[in-house]
């Protein structure tokens, strides 16, 4: 059975960065494409960005280029690079594995 740990999140400032990780493990752990997802308080999980097994990247539009996703197929974790954060950036964010494995989450928190 697959299984997702995210890490990395925390409280950072208005305009601070994080790095999310997200480490695969377990039988048959198959390195497809994942994403990141995220969800405030009182509102929808929204995805943050895909990656693909060839590291192809596609980003909400609300990113506008402050987030970069990568990935290290040999350790089989991903991650989510955040710069330029906003409170509005507050929310749990959840790693996914194709074709329905969730991590925990992990939250992000952006003080103004």
């Amino acid at each position: 059975q697959v299984q997702l740990v995210e890490s990395g999140g925390g409280l950072v400032q208005a305009g601070g960065s994080l790095r999310l990780s997200c480490a695969a493990s377990g039988s048959g752990a198959m390195f497809r494409t994942m994403a990141w997802y995220r969800q405030a308080p009182e509102k929808q999980r929204e995805l943050v960005a895909t990656i693909t097994f060839g590291g192809g990247t596609n980003y909400g539009e609300f990113v506008k280029g402050r987030f970069t996703a990568s990935r290290d197929n040999a350790k089989k974790t991903v991650y989510l690079q955040m710069n330029s954060l906003k409170p509005e950036d507050t929310a749990v964010y959840f790693c996914w594995m194709f074709p329905n494995v969730w991590g925990q989450g992990t939250q992000v928190t952006v003080s103004a």
